[in-house]
């Protein structure tokens, strides 16, 4: 059905990186949510009064708060796709993260109540009645809610919305509740045990973790995570693919929303290159990276010395030596600066985070093997974090 739909309202539907697409995508989703989600309200609310069942009405409601999620989830797609203005020159993408979290808020709170609730039920047992129409919008309900875990997950994962799989995550957890739901019912009218509040704990404690799963998928990009290492490995690549460039350092990648990623590197090149010639290169780094991986791209260029021996030696030595501290350090910038009476040796290191020296006592560490290799070393370090 989605197909179908995506191919009569959705224009250039192939194109998922493009903002209104995706735009596209997330609204006609967030209708069907709001349909779906209405008729099992509906339908479950019922067989949940005539059953005299607290699991059954709980789940009614939790299909009708899952209507006020893709109420959500539409106003905030609508949202994400505005265009960049004065006061938000990078777009609205964010919103899309925030829609999210909202959505992740709003199935804690159901599984919170639906606990509270199941409690009360296990100290205050009622007897439950069971027919054949409940036991089929039971089965209704979880067919339903399958169909809408599958169609949200696969276009999630399509347009890499968090928004999305958050969704996803919460017809999934639906889908288990019901479940659940359905067999405390058959338990109960064929061994007479009531097991409904029982059952009630358990869909809510399921509800919680899906929501806690959920927030974190959309609280993460919105503090700022480390960019995914395949699209990192793509950068690298990219920009190592022309000869000019002979390696790169400080990569920065801005996420301000899907298909709203701004990044900036530094690429080393010769010094003694054609400054003319290189900028061309660079040039053309930046509009292939827009092209291919849809970012806008800032290249710094760091010149480097490749001719003088001594420069290169030292540079392999110090290197060497960083990898038996941690084989994830490196080095960039290096060069020597020559006096009569002492030689500067200078240099940026790039460490990750939870390094287990402090900055400090790693530059300390460095500088004093420079000196046992040579007095006149001096060493002049900077520590940079490795941001990607």
């Amino acid at each position: 059905m989605m197909t179908l739909l995506s191919r009569l309202f959705i224009k250039d539907r192939e194109n998922v990186s493009n903002p209104k697409v995706r735009q596209s995508y997330g609204v006609l989703c967030g209708f069907m949510g709001i349909l779906f989600n209405l008729v099992l309200f509906g339908t479950k609310f019922l067989a949940g009064t005539i059953s005299r069942s607290i699991a059954i009405t709980a789940d009614a409601f939790n299909n009708l708060s899952d209507a006020g999620s893709s109420i959500i989830t539409l106003i905030g797609f609508k949202m994400a796709g505005q265009e960049p203005d004065p006061d938000h020159p990078f777009g609205h993408g964010r919103i899309e993260y925030i829609s999210g979290l909202l959505v992740s808020i709003l199935i804690l709170l159901m599984g919170y109540e639906l606990l509270k609730s199941s409690f009360l039920k296990i100290m205050h047992p009622e007897e439950l009645y069971y027919s054949p129409l409940i036991l089929g919008i039971l089965i209704f309900s979880i067919l339903v809610k399958c169909y809408m875990a599958f169609y949200n997950h696969s276009i999630g994962n399509r347009i890499d919305s968090s928004a999305m799989k958050a969704t996803a995550m919460d017809s999934l957890s639906d889908t288990v509740a019901t479940f659940v739901v359905l067999i405390a019912t058959l338990i109960s009218h064929f061994t007479g045990f009531t097991v409904d509040g029982y059952c009630g704990v358990l869909v809510g404690l399921f509800i919680c973790f899906a929501g806690v799963n959920a927030a974190k998928d959309t609280i993460s990009p919105l503090l700022g995570q480390a960019p995914a290492p395949d699209f990192v490995q793509q950068i690298h690549d990219i920009v190592m693919s022309y000869d000019d460039v002979q390696g790169i350092h400080d990569l920065i990648v801005h996420n301000y929303g899907p298909g709203r990623v701004l990044i900036s590197l530094h690429a080393e090149v010769r010094a003694d290159g054609d400054l003319i010639s290189l900028h061309d290169t660079i040039d053309l780094i930046e509009h292939r990276l827009h092209d291919v991986l849809h970012c806008s791209a800032v290249i710094h260029m760091d010149p480097i010395c490749v001719d003088d021996e001594e420069t290169i030696n030292r540079k392999e030595q110090i290197s060497a030596y960083l990898k038996t501290i941690d084989d994830r350090l490196s080095v960039h910038d290096f060069r020597l600066v020559k006096g009569p009476t002492h030689t500067n040796v200078i240099f940026d290191i790039s460490v990750p985070y939870k390094l287990k020296l402090s900055d400090e006592a790693l530059k300390e560490t460095v500088c004093a093997k420079l000196k046992e290799d040579d007095p006149r070393y001096i060493g002049v370090i900077n520590i940079d974090k490795q941001f990607a």
